[in-house]
């Protein structure tokens, strides 16, 4: 994709409600292209769910939010835009992603496909063929497949190709093409990243692209903390000349100063509150898009459990230790329940739980002086809003789940900090009900975010534009692409700015 030019004309400005990876991304481009641009976040600390704080003691950082980057590390505008330049360091282990299974065998993904076909011994010949066309032209399906579905692919005889593996549920291509747990599991782990049901269609897409990435670029952590992405991008923005308002809430858009654009990197619910009947004229949207965001779904949540453990995490098969990124599931029969409960509100005896061990690629998550201590973070996924019945309830859900296949681990804990649904949504208003997607990404809802329609980054309002009203954007996890700390939707949104006021 093309990102917006820089420009030597008069400086026009740009607002941006929220300094997620999205808002951020979206202001970065604006300020290189020479526009005024100032970024309003309700916390004191920018990031959004892309943040790190030392939840866990002092000498720890702790991911509060997202952790594990396939998406950051291979991100076109993160490119683009030199985050490495900025201080951003991806940190690799020597295997991006494992899959404990019963029995002390375990599923591992390799950052080459060779290897890990390999060891998947009779499956070796179907997962080559399920992942090679992806592995060997990856630049190009991202190309295809980060930015809205509604458009003519720059890649299309890529696009067909993939085709017969997104397509399909993961569940039945699993069934249907691999005869070991340890490929099937593997499979079904990377495609739980869509947070629906294993049953349904386009989760096969999920499965294929997470695991070609874990083979080609990796699953990085991001040295420091995931806040040092941001702060690779607050300084890409700053160097342009662009401001960073932090502990600035915006309840109303009247309350803002003049703009030409404001771009909010919020989901649909927030987007029809800040322009709801309160707010001046000008911002009244359009009653075709105030339906159509009346109607966004949200989805399956995430409930957070950090551990400070005096060891590393006691895998019974060592190759799990080596990962950043542990799926926890069980056999693949369990995986697709857990997924298929959460989705009907109830909660399962044993949920999908991804575990993050950043310490292994990171050694700086941890800075005291003792080196066994190790910080853990982790996240099972729990019915949209879910409330315990009992305190406690899910944290041991996790432990009992990494227990069954790291032995000790229970014994090993010093301190755990627990972040419910309700926790998150407080924390920050995008994560809805515990929603980490922005949206479910149920339906035709994972190809046409927010909605049906061919121009998802702007926001149609019932005046007609004028000199004196400013234009109105959508740059979040709820656009396309979706969900990730890869600033796509950001990249988008402000491509569709610099196309609005190229005159």
């Amino acid at each position: 994709m093309s990102h917006p030019p820089r420009s030597s004309g008069r400086a026009r400005r740009a607002i941006v409600v929220g300094s997620g990876p999205n808002g951020l991304t979206a202001a970065a481009l604006l300020a290189r292209a020479g526009w005024r641009v100032d970024v309003y976040e309700r916390n004191a600390q920018p990031g959004g769910a892309a943040a790190s704080a030392g939840t866990l003691g002092a000498e720890t950082i702790v991911d509060l939010g997202a952790a594990g980057h396939p998406f950051g590390v291979a991100s076109p505008v993160f490119r683009d835009l030199d985050l490495t330049s900025h201080g951003l360091e991806w940190a690799h282990t020597e295997v991006p992603m494992a899959h404990p299974l019963p029995h002390g065998q375990a599923a591992v993904l390799y950052q080459n496909l060779t290897t890990t076909a390999e060891r998947l011994g009779p499956d070796a010949r179907r997962w080559r063929q399920v992942h090679q066309h992806m592995v060997e032209h990856i630049d190009e399906h991202l190309t295809n497949l980060l930015g809205p579905m509604l458009r003519i692919p720059p890649h299309p005889l890529r696009l067909a190709r993939f085709a017969p593996t997104a397509l399909p549920s993961a569940s039945w291509l699993t069934k249907t093409l691999f005869s070991t747990e340890a490929a099937r599991a593997l499979f079904l782990g990377s495609a739980a990243h869509a947070v629906v049901p294993l049953s349904q269609p386009f989760t096969g897409a999920f499965g294929t692209l997470f695991g070609a990435l874990g083979m080609t670029r990796g699953w990085p952590a991001a040295r420091g903390g995931t806040s040092s992405i941001i702060s690779a991008l607050v300084s890409v923005l700053t160097s342009h000349g662009g401001q960073l308002h932090l502990n600035h809430e915006v309840t109303n858009l009247a309350e803002l100063p003049h703009a030409d654009a404001i771009i909010l990197n919020v989901t649909p619910a927030q987007v029809l509150r800040l322009t709801g009947q309160h707010n001046i004229a000008a911002h009244a949207l359009a009653t075709s898009t105030r339906r159509r965001l009346d109607t966004w779904r949200y989805g399956t949540a995430a409930y957070k459990v950090d551990f400070l453990l005096d060891g590393p995490i006691p895998w019974t098969n060592p190759e799990v230790a080596k990962a950043a990124t542990v799926h926890v599931a069980g056999n693949s029969r369990e995986l697709v329940h857990a997924s298929v409960e959460v989705a009907a509100g109830r909660m399962p005896r044993y949920p999908f739980v991804m575990v993050g061990q950043q310490q292994a690629a990171d050694p700086t998550r941890f800075t005291g002086q003792d080196t066994n201590t190790t910080v853990v973070w982790t996240y099972a996924h729990v019915p949209h809003g879910y409330r315990e019945p009992e305190r406690g309830e899910i944290a041991g859900l996790i432990m009992h789940q990494i227990e069954r296949f790291a032995p000790g681990f229970a014994a090993r804990i010093r301190k755990q900090v627990s972040t419910s649904p309700a926790a998150l949504e407080t924390w920050n208003p995008n994560l809805i009900g515990g929603d980490i997607a922005g949206g479910a990404m149920t339906g035709l809802q994972a190809l046409l975010r927010p909605g049906l329609t061919l121009d998802p980054y702007r926001l149609r309002t019932r005046t007609k534009h004028c000199a004196d009203s400013p234009r109105l954007y959508l740059a979040s996890s709820s656009t396309p692409p979706g969900a990730g700390v890869h600033g796509m939707p950001g990249a988008w949104a402000a491509r569709a700015v610099a196309r609005d006021f190229s005159d």
